[in-house]
């Protein structure tokens, strides 16, 4: 599913930023983080900065740009739990999966969920990033 805006406080549009990536696959609503200069996934308690907004098919060249929206903690996402979320309930924070592009029901990450739409994996949440 990815990460997809869901609203923002102020009702804006976050801008379009290119920025170069590693050697990665994206995927449209992918989390992503920097390193070394690079935007690579960000998964499991690692927060992301920025949100993939395109999907290739096989991975970028190294410093290839891609668009990426920029992560602020007035942005509610829209996505799915890739494991059955019971014990999960409002203001947890959970972590990313290994394919970044949903959230754990496994306490401890950086995704604080502020609504849940079923609990069963592959129902549908919304996290924002603080």
């Amino acid at each position: 599913m990815g990460f997809m805006i869901h609203s923002t406080d102020d009702g804006r549009v976050p801008a379009t930023e290119y920025l170069p990536a590693g050697a990665i696959t994206p995927k449209a609503g992918m989390a992503l983080t920097q390193t070394g200069g690079l935007l690579v996934s960000a998964v499991g308690a690692t927060a992301p900065s920025y949100i993939a907004m395109c999907e290739r098919e096989t991975a970028c060249e190294a410093g290839e740009n891609i668009p990426v929206i920029r992560v602020s903690g007035d942005i509610i996402f829209e996505t799915a739990f890739s494991a059955d979320a019971d014990s999960v309930a409002l203001g947890d924070k959970v972590t990313i999966s290994a394919d970044g592009l949903s959230v754990t029901a496994t306490t401890g990450g950086p995704a604080e969920v502020v609504y849940i739409d079923g609990t069963e994996k592959g129902s549908m949440c919304r996290v924002r990033f603080n």
